[in-house]
């Protein structure tokens, strides 16, 4: 690694705007600047956050829409691009946004995120093909929507570290970050209510905003920091990284896929492959980084305590909770709903419902545990919240499949407290104290850290609820079918299925056994039989144990990643703003000339 690379950015510094004064000079009577990029970087991040996990709950309305079954193979690979790719576009793109942000202007290519993301809702909304080549060209689509997202993500941050001095940071990024996790929710019950409606409308609902964000950040958002025109493209390291990362997210995720007679794809050879080349161009992307004059992603910045233990916590506390919401969506929808009456088609919208409490205490300690960082610094809030989402992981497994909802309420208040303790004093640790013409990189680092370690995360647990439920479930569901009076072939047959078809149904809300058994075989049982496997109970006490054993491993595992990421954040320093000692420095020779 280029010994020069982290002075000469300190030697630019000089060029930039103060770190301590980045908000433009205000009128008397006029809002003051960084409450509009505040405000407007807010709307952006809300309207990404909102299309991550709208398709969540509308994925079954799509399908029936677009006439593809979704727990045949074919469709199961669709869905799993319909999930999945809009993340690991996001997260392959995030640092070479961020580098190309702060070469040509951070505000310009927000702006440009803001666009592409319009133009893409506007040409999912009116996707005209049906079938599996509708479903592709929506994905597509869907991709196109992650390239716009990964501007609004590798921007927002930026922007607000540019308007904001930095006793006044953390404060405004809880109030970003609320957005952030509220869009995530709000997706949910939004998904299920438009769905209801018309699933077309699902892409509809981001077009005001986006052109009102749009003509809005045009208008009234500007460059608080001189773009570095000098930088060059670090092309071979964009590659390695785009390549590397983009093979292992998707070896990961075709993994959980059935693979010929198996019922997972770890054998496939085309998974094998991907996760062998995906991570050599990883490796080879380091040494890349450690030899080119402008790298796309600064190593240089882990030299600086504080950034790189913030990024190492955020990586280990992304990987404990990325998976978190599916687990407990899973959970919700495949067996406590239906076993408290609710019909399996509602299941999903009540879920969203159901977990408003987490973000509830995200929306409580965001805001006021970022403001409280901007003052003490942001080691015992993040360290805290870590401690606290160890607690929750931990309780979770003390509760039986059919819980009460009272204790549930208050680990999922517990477990939204913890993340907002967190990731305000976090966000705001690491931008301080990086040196500001960095500002769009780092704010792309951090956001690839975390995204790659929610998409690590889904591949992870899904591959355990996956695993446990191929040991355990086909015995269980063939001795509850032939009970119910299923004939002895059907129900072998049935229970040989690969898991992912069960565990999809119970995901996407549809009628588990009416689904998996078909309708010709169902109408073709005995009237009672009939009736005892399209009940609330039957399929949820049926696959309990199976799925309740997978999660207890899937909440220790997260319970152990947030206990080393607690020890991480602990290991970050003091508070630590960049060019602050060379300012205190600076103080104390004029008194010393004096």
């Amino acid at each position: 690694m280029a010994k020069s690379n982290l002075d000469e950015l300190e030697q630019k510094d000089e060029n930039t705007v103060s770190d301590e004064n980045t908000a433009q000079p205000q009128k008397k009577g006029k809002v003051h600047y960084k409450w509009i990029a505040l405000s407007n970087t807010t709307v952006g991040v809300l309207m990404a956050s909102i299309n991550g996990n709208i398709i969540l709950i509308s994925l079954p309305a799509i399908f029936r829409g677009m006439n593809v079954n979704p727990l045949s193979t074919d469709g199961s690979t669709y869905m799993l691009w319909m999930l999945m790719g809009y993340t690991v576009i996001t997260a392959t793109l995030l640092v070479s946004l961020g580098k190309l942000s702060d070469m040509f202007g951070r505000v310009r290519l927000y702006n440009l995120g803001f666009a592409i993301f319009t133009i893409s809702s506007i040409l999912l909304y009116f996707t005209p093909s049906a079938g599996g080549n509708g479903l592709t060209v929506m994905i597509i689509f869907r991709m196109i929507q992650g390239v716009g997202a990964g501007f609004l993500f590798a921007n927002s941050t930026a922007i607000i570290t540019d308007a904001f001095a930095s006793n006044e940071r953390g404060m405004a990024m809880g109030l970003n970050q609320i957005s952030s996790i509220g869009g995530s929710l709000l997706g949910l019950i939004l998904g299920g209510v438009l769905s209801a409606i018309n699933w077309r409308l699902i892409f509809l609902v981001s077009v005001p905003i986006g052109i009102f964000g749009t003509v809005w950040a045009y208008l009234m958002l500007k460059e608080q920091s001189k773009p570095d025109k000098t930088q060059k493209i670090d092309w071979p390291g964009n590659i390695a990284f785009a390549a590397g990362l983009t093979m292992l997210l998707l070896a990961l995720t075709n993994g959980i896929m059935p693979y010929g007679s198996s019922k997972m794809g770890w054998g496939n050879p085309l998974v094998i492959l991907g996760i062998i080349f995906g991570i050599l161009f990883l490796i080879a992307f380091v040494f890349i980084e450690m030899k080119v004059k402008t790298p796309m992603f600064h190593l240089d910045l882990f030299r600086i305590r504080a950034f790189a233990f913030g990024n190492i916590s955020l990586f280990l506390s992304s990987v404990a909770r990325g998976g978190l919401q599916f687990m407990l969506i899973i959970w919700l929808q495949g067996i406590w709903l239906p076993l408290h009456g609710y019909s399996f088609d509602s299941t999903p919208l009540w879920s969203g419902i159901y977990m408003l409490p987490m973000m509830g205490g995200f929306f409580i300690m965001g805001p006021l545990c970022g403001r409280l960082s901007d003052r003490y610094g942001a080691r015992f809030f993040a360290t805290g919240g870590m401690v606290i989402s160890v607690v929750g992981f931990i309780l979770l497994n003390f509760l039986p499949s059919n819980f009460g909802y009272p204790i549930f309420f208050v680990i999922l208040l517990m477990l939204g407290i913890g993340m907002g303790m967190f990731a305000a004093p976090n966000t705001s640790a690491v931008m301080n104290s990086v040196p500001p013409v960095q500002r769009g990189v780092s704010s792309g680092m951090r956001s690839t850290v975390q995204n790659t370690g929610m998409a690590l995360s889904m591949a992870l647990y899904f591959t355990i609820l996956i695993i446990g439920l191929s040991h355990s479930l086909p015995p269980a569901l063939n001795s509850s079918l032939t009970n119910a009076g299923v004939p002895a072939e059907v129900s072998q047959q049935i229970s040989e299925m690969p898991p992912t078809a069960a565990l999809f149904a119970a995901f996407l809300g549809y009628d588990p056994m009416s689904s998996l058994l078909g309708e010709k075989v169902m109408s073709s049982l005995p009237a009672a039989t009939q009736q005892t496997l399209s009940s609330t109970s039957f399929f949820p006490q049926t696959i309990a144990p199976a799925v309740m054993s997978s999660l207890h491993i899937a909440f220790y595992i997260s319970a152990l990643l947030s206990a080393i990421a607690a020890i991480a954040s602990a290991l970050r320093g003091k508070k630590y703003v960049h060019g602050d000692e060379e300012k205190k420095k600076a103080k104390d020779n004029d008194a010393e000339n004096i």
